[in-house]
């Protein structure tokens, strides 16, 4: 209701405030489209509930008033159809409604009258493959998503994309080397997850593995994280963490190196590296030893809480050649 909300109001924001784009003033006009709709969502969020949604739904379907936005933003672009953030907004609208063939001509008029915009050429190149009936990005898509790498390199998104595109056409080994590219521009959480998927690239296609991480990043720790037998988790929520946590033995508590997973997800098979480091200043490398323990945290905080159980401490010297073993009892 919050999407439909937001929506409702940039699409009506837009109908209503087109002249500011007639006399040649898009910033006010797009200030103002992106203020309405961030309005609309923020006074549904205040005064909004499932309840009277219910109620208003048994008398007027939700989508109505989102449709009608829709064609006058239709009729808006017939009569200036040169504003291409105006499609992009129709192609979001369309989206929202379900109506992803619509979408997407949307988008491709967006794209045809501002084929550099980089957000826009990535929203678009993800709209066809929704739209596509196995999720699949056309050769149209990939064109865009190469495009938008082309305009700006450092596009994480693009290059995200790219990869995934590749994998869908076999090609894994090119796929591997795509984000392999991306890892050192991510956040040490999204580059390890990334390191899992390139991976699998690489052994589909039968590519030796990448140098080891451990070398690659200056050192690293390969950890197997489980629950013990006895452990009873049925009092933990369901969205528990957990944090698997390398530290200077007898320094501070600040990490050296961190990941964070779901509780879910065990049994792990990790490895802790520099790219894990929460400050570029202290580094796994550095260190001759460390002291390795798993903590599964119910508030979602890598800092100790009430509660929160921790795996015995393992000291590790470095470099470390075996895997380190931790139980959580």
């Amino acid at each position: 209701m919050q999407v439909i909300a937001g929506l409702c109001a940039a699409v009506v924001a837009m109908v209503v405030l087109w002249p500011l784009r007639r006399v040649g003033r898009r910033a006010p006009f797009v200030a103002a489209v992106v203020a309405v709709g961030v309005a609309g969502v923020a006074l549904y969020t205040l005064v909004g509930t499932p309840k009277a949604a219910d109620a208003v739904a048994a008398v007027e379907p939700g989508p109505a008033s989102l449709e009608q936005g829709v064609r006058e933003l239709e009729a808006a672009l017939a009569r200036e159809p040169q504003r291409a953030d105006g499609w992009a907004l129709l192609g979001r609208s369309e989206l929202a409604l379900g109506n992803l063939d619509k979408a997407n001509q949307a988008f491709a008029r967006a794209v045809g009258l501002a084929p550099d915009e980089v957000p826009l050429l990535v929203e678009a190149a993800q709209a066809r493959a929704q739209a596509d009936p196995a999720k699949r990005f056309d050769d149209t898509a990939l064109q865009w998503l190469r495009h938008a790498q082309q305009v700006d390199p450092a596009s994480e998104r693009a290059g995200w994309l790219i990869g995934i595109a590749q994998r869908q056409r076999g090609q894994d080994a090119e796929a591997a080397a795509t984000w392999e590219a991306l890892l050192p521009r991510l956040e040490p959480a999204a580059a390890s997850a990334l390191r899992e998927q390139i991976a699998i690239a690489r052994s589909k296609a039968g590519v030796p593995a990448a140098p080891a991480a451990d070398d690659a990043a200056g050192g690293g720790v390969k950890v197997s994280v489980a629950l013990g037998p006895d452990l009873d988790t049925a009092a933990l929520p369901a969205d528990a963490s957990v944090f698997i946590i390398a530290r200077m033995p007898g320094g501070p508590p600040m990490p050296v190196a961190v990941q964070k997973h779901r509780l879910a997800d065990l049994p792990l098979q990790i490895t802790l590296d520099d790219s894990n480091s929460p400050m570029p200043t202290a580094k796994l490398s550095s260190l001759d030893k460390v002291e390795v323990f798993a903590r599964i945290s119910a508030s979602g905080q890598a800092n100790r809480q009430d509660g929160d159980i921790d795996s015995p401490v393992v000291q590790v010297q470095l470099p470390s050649k075996g895997t380190v073993t931790l139980t959580l009892r």
